[in-house]
């Protein structure tokens, strides 16, 4: 697997197979979710994440099968760290701010949704590493408290995977506002999916590193 090759496109195969189909959800949301785990401060092991992935019961599928299914998502993962590797979040292409296609597109908003629901999943592990982390050297170096950040990261998130939910909890005025700046919170996605993984790398910097484990083929 080439280290360019965007995560989406590793992952999307599988959904074209039939057998598949009933037991994963959209390929643009199972990559959000990798996404989030990939920029984890912990990543944890395959056996806890891979199972988030699983919307319907997946009897039906063989041993070889599984390890199809696993193969492609360790792959998957490999390919979003070596894209933060290089600092840049590895948002597909056609998630991309673009004035050609209507606001938020909808595999934008499900590989957000992805993200947002592995990154639930995953808040106990962001807790302990702020409490390794010394917010006194931070402070020292003019950073904003890691709370803030990721605050703000998800708030981003969280609004343009749901517009409609985010537009009902505005007032009028407001909500039009939203609407008016949609284009301009979408440009900055990227820059704060990079924020993202950037506050998670300085988190992780008491934790063991983690990068050549999961890098690495089998």
């Amino acid at each position: 697997m080439s280290e360019n090759v965007q995560p989406i496109n590793v992952i999307k195969p599988v959904f074209k197979d039939g057998k598949f189909k009933h037991v994963l959800s959209s390929a643009y949301k199972a990559d959000g979710m990798v996404f989030a785990v990939a920029a984890c401060p912990e990543i944890p092991m395959p056996e806890q994440w891979m199972p988030w992935l699983i919307q319907n019961s997946s009897d039906t599928l063989t041993d070889s099968d599984v390890d199809v299914l696993a193969d492609t998502l360790m792959n998957t993962l490999r390919a979003h760290l070596h894209s933060m590797r290089d600092e840049r979040a590895a948002l597909p292409d056609d998630c991309v701010y673009s004035a050609n296609i209507p606001p938020i597109p909808r595999v934008l908003a499900e590989w957000l949704e992805g993200l947002l629901f592995a990154h639930q999943q995953l808040e106990g592990v962001w807790q302990q590493a702020w409490q390794k982390l010394s917010v006194e050297d931070l402070l020292e170096q003019g950073q904003e408290m890691p709370e803030k950040r990721l605050s703000r990261c998800l708030k981003l998130f969280s609004t343009l995977a749901n517009i409609d939910l985010a537009l009902m909890s505005r007032n009028a005025q407001q909500a039009q506002q939203l609407k008016d700046n949609l284009p301009l919170l979408w440009k900055q996605l990227p820059a704060v999916l990079n924020d993202y993984v950037c506050l998670a790398g300085q988190l992780a910097s008491a934790l063991p590193n983690q990068f050549e484990t999961f890098t690495k083929a089998p």
